[in-house]
């Protein structure tokens, strides 16, 4: 294992710096999750099918997954800072040149910048607070950077699908794009310099994988994080089919569990600054009780409290394991975020993939039974496994 490098002291620029962060974490998630909303408008216009056009939705996070540690490595010892600074301007270039796009081939083309944005930044930014605050803040300023996932659902995603009904698709990436361009400049100006601590090595990547506590802390994130999105990309159809939940409640219902989310973002948070492990078991017991709920006919009622449950739970997850990897590995904070990013995206296509097999070869129920079955793994994974201290 490589030996902690103090040759760098922390660098403390304060809440506004962590901000400007959380605004990036926002910007390049709500950027990965634009076309959800718009996925219908962009293939009939680019004469594609939605099949097709769903590529713009996987090749930003399978790109992410291999750039995080390729970035982390490249920018050996630049400046944070500016390294930041040039993946938002990259983001903000492929959002505006993707306003422009002609056909589905260039538009696919540019989201892979998209992946290689998201993975460079959150491979940066998901252990920057150490060096923006002082310790006693550090868990609520990493609660607020990863607060970005969270908005960028409630907020960021919406409000994209609702420029697009006002200008069509096209207007939607033009904002993020101005979005993008100002938090680079926010980014700019607000940050410190933060010269790199240690530059990663690809060799550092195996050390860190003979920690025990750094390998239960990845396969904890890939089974939760998997298991989330393989109930979570059918949400939809199991309220509607077993619960009955009346379809014009549904967007209500999936608001109500994103606000639930930025709440356990929070709560995660500053629980697991204290106590990681104790976070985690917790987080993966309320998940499996809270999805299984949610393949019974529990109906309106029922549906909605579970869905709330699953909301501050699952909040929680990426903050919580994030911070187990930072205790895991406080010597190596970006190549351990690298990973985490890598595991992270991984996961999401996984736990879809998992999820349509099973929808399609038994029920939509059943793909949340499998969630159950993940998060009850990663509860048994937790208490077994080496803690992160």
């Amino acid at each position: 294992m490589t030996t902690t490098d103090t040759s760098t002291p922390p660098v403390v620029r304060g809440w506004p710096a962590v901000a400007a962060v959380a605004a990036a974490t926002f910007s390049v998630v709500t950027t990965e999750m634009l076309p959800v909303g718009l996925l219908t408008s962009l293939a009939a216009e680019l004469g594609a099918s939605e099949g097709a056009a769903g590529l713009t939705m996987t090749v930003p996070g399978l790109i992410a997954a291999f750039a995080a540690p390729l970035l982390t490595v490249a920018a050996g010892r630049l400046d944070r800072r500016w390294v930041l600074v040039a993946l938002m301007a990259l983001l903000a270039s492929a959002n505006l040149l993707s306003a422009m796009t002609p056909n589905l081939p260039l538009l696919v083309a540019l989201r892979v910048l998209v992946g290689v944005s998201i993975g460079g930044v959150w491979a940066i930014a998901a252990g920057l607070a150490v060096r923006l605050v002082p310790e006693r803040s550090v868990g609520a300023a990493t609660s607020l950077i990863f607060s970005g996932i969270a908005v960028a659902s409630v907020l960021g995603v919406p409000a994209g699908t609702f420029i697009g009904e006002l200008g069509g698709w096209r207007a939607s990436f033009a904002v993020m794009g101005v979005v993008s361009l100002v938090v680079a400049v926010a980014l700019a100006a607000l940050l410190p310099p933060l010269p790199a601590e240690k530059p990663m090595r690809f060799s550092v990547v195996p050390q860190l994988l003979r920690s025990g506590a750094v390998r239960v802390g990845l396969f904890v994130i890939l089974l939760l994080v998997s298991g989330h999105f393989a109930a979570y990309t059918y949400v939809r159809p199991v309220l509607e089919q077993v619960s009955a939940v009346d379809a014009g409640l549904i967007s209500a219902l999936l608001l109500a569990y994103g606000l639930a989310g930025v709440a356990g973002n929070f709560a995660g948070g500053a629980a697991s600054a204290r106590d990681p492990r104790r976070t985690l078991l917790l987080i993966s017991a309320v998940l499996a009780a809270a999805v299984f709920a949610l393949g019974l006919p529990l109906g309106v009622a029922g549906a909605t409290a579970a869905l709330l449950v699953w909301g501050v739970a699952y909040g929680g997850v990426s903050v919580s394991t994030q911070n187990w990897l930072l205790a895991a590995a406080p010597h190596a904070r970006e190549a351990a975020s690298s990973l985490f990013v890598a595991v992270f995206n991984i996961a999401i296509a996984l736990g879809a993939l998992l999820g349509g097999r099973m929808v399609d070869a038994v029920s939509p129920p059943s793909a949340f039974f499998l969630a159950t079955a993940l998060a009850l793994a990663a509860l048994l994974v937790t208490a077994a496994g080496r803690t992160a201290r």
